[in-house]
C-alpha cells in the first residue's frame, strides 16, 4: 500500500502507449500492466500476412512517425517493430508479462489484482481492446462437427489448410482477407449474412480517418452528418482482396442451415463435406477484468462519457473504437482519445487534492 500510483493502465498495446506518451508530460505516476511477454499488443497474435489499412505516414502514434515501409501498407512485423521502438524511445513504464484478473474499488482506491501481486492506484485506464474476446455465433449442430474450427484470432496462415475444403464465415474485412489468402491453396467458400459492401478501390485508412474526424467534429458542433458519412461501405480493397477479385473468387453465399458431423447442410437439404471453418465473426469488448466493479451492461459495454466511466469515478476506457472515441482503435486516431483522457485524469486528481 506504500506505493500508490496515480494511474494504472491495463493493456500494453497502441492505446496504452498513446496514454503513456501524454503521462510523460505530467508529474503523475503511471504503470502499464501488459499480459504479453513482449511489446506489440494485439499485433503479436494477428495472422502472419495482416497489414495496416493506411500508409506509414497515416499510421503514427503521438510524437513519433512510423518509418517508411517497403510495401504499400506496413506489415505485421513492421508494426510490432514500431511499437517496440516507440516504447523504448519514450522509456515507457511497463511491467510484463502481468495478467490482470480483477480491478476492484475500495476506500477511494483501485486494487488491481494480478497473477503476481496487487497494485494500487487512484485511477485506472482500461486499454485491453477486443482481441481477447472473440465472438463465435451459436449455430445448429456446431458441436457435432468433427472438422477444424478456428476464429480469425487463432488463424495464422493457410498452410495447414492446403488442399482442404474450407468455409470462411463473416462479411467484414477479416472475412474478405482470410478468404483471399486461403482460396489460393484450398477449396474455399465465403459465407455472409448479406452481400458484402465494398469501399471504392482508392479508399483506404486515410479516407476512413478523415471521415471519422469529420463525423466527430460534426457531432461536437451539433451539426447534421453529410450523406457520404453513411453507407460508404465496409470492406477495404486491400491488395490481397483486389487480387482475389481478379481471380474471380470474391463472391459469397448465404448461410447454410446447420452443421452435421462431416460438414454442413444447405437450406435445400443437400449435404457438403467440409474440413475446416474459419469464423471471421468479430469480437466483444475485453472487460472481464472489470467484473468486480459491476459496470458491464448486457450490451457488453460500460456507460461512458467519452472515455470516462460515468458510474465509477476514476475509471477511463481507451481504444475501444467508436464506443469510446471515433477512430480510437487506430494508431493515428487513438492519440486524440489518449490526450483528452490524460487531461481529464489530471483535473480529476487535482479536484481530489491528490
Amino acid at each position: 500500500m506504500s506505493d500508490i500510483l496515480d494511474t494504472i493502465i491495463v493493456g500494453g498495446g497502441q492505446s496504452a502507449l498513446a496514454c503513456a506518451y501524454f503521462f510523460r508530460r505530467t508529474n503523475l505516476t503511471y504503470l502499464i500492466l501488459d499480459d504479453n511477454p513482449e511489446p506489440g499488443g494485439a499485433w503479436l497474435k494477428a495472422w502472419d500476412s495482416l497489414t495496416l489499412f493506411s500508409p506509414p505516414e497515416f499510421s503514427n502514434l503521438p510524437g513519433y512517425l512510423m518509418p517508411k515501409s517497403q510495401h504499400k501498407y506496413p506489415t505485421r512485423e513492421e508494426v510490432i517493430s514500431y511499437l517496440k521502438t516507440y516504447e523504448e524511445r519514450y522509456k515507457i513504464s511497463v511491467e510484463r508479462p502481468v495478467h490482470v484478473m480483477d480491478v476492484c474499488f475500495k476506500n477511494n482506491l483501485f486494487e488491481v489484482k494480478t497473477n503476481n501481486q496487487s497494485y494500487f492506484a487512484r485511477t485506472v485506464i482500461s486499454a485491453t481492446g477486443i482481441l481477447q474476446k472473440p465472438y463465435i455465433p451459436s449455430y445448429t449442430g456446431q458441436e457435432m462437427f468433427k472438422g477444424l474450427q478456428l476464429h480469425s484470432s487463432q488463424y495464422k496462415n493457410p498452410q495447414q489448410l492446403k488442399g482442404k475444403k474450407v468455409i470462411v464465415i463473416g462479411g467484414g474485412n477479416s472475412g474478405a482477407q482470410v478468404l483471399a489468402e486461403v482460396s489460393k491453396i484450398a477449396h474455399a467458400k465465403w459465407i455472409t449474412l448479406r452481400e458484402p459492401s465494398y469501399l471504392p478501390d482508392d479508399v483506404d485508412g486515410r479516407v476512413l480517418f478523415d471521415l471519422a474526424s469529420a463525423k466527430y467534429y460534426a457531432l461536437q458542433k451539433g451539426e447534421p452528418l453529410s450523406p457520404e458519412q453513411y453507407n460508404l461501405g465496409s470492406i477495404v480493397m486491400m491488395p490481397s482482396v483486389l487480387e482475389a477479385r481478379e481471380r474471380g473468387v470474391l463472391h459469397t453465399l448465404r448461410p447454410f442451415d446447420r452443421f452435421y458431423e462431416q460438414g454442413v447442410i444447405w437450406p435445400d437439404g443437400s449435404k457438403e463435406e467440409i474440413d475446416a471453418v474459419i469464423w471471421c465473426t468479430g469480437f466483444g469488448y475485453a472487460l472481464d477484468h472489470l467484473q468486480c466493479l459491476n459496470l458491464v451492461k448486457a450490451t457488453g459495454k460500460i456507460v461512458t462519457n467519452g472515455t470516462r466511466a460515468t458510474e465509477q469515478p476514476g475509471l477511463w476506457l481507451v481504444g475501444y473504437g467508436g464506443w469510446t472515441g471515433f477512430a480510437s482503435a487506430t494508431l493515428i486516431g487513438v492519440g486524440r482519445s489518449a490526450r483528452e483522457t490524460v487531461k481529464e485524469i489530471q483535473e480529476y486528481l487535482q479536484e481530489r487534492g491528490t
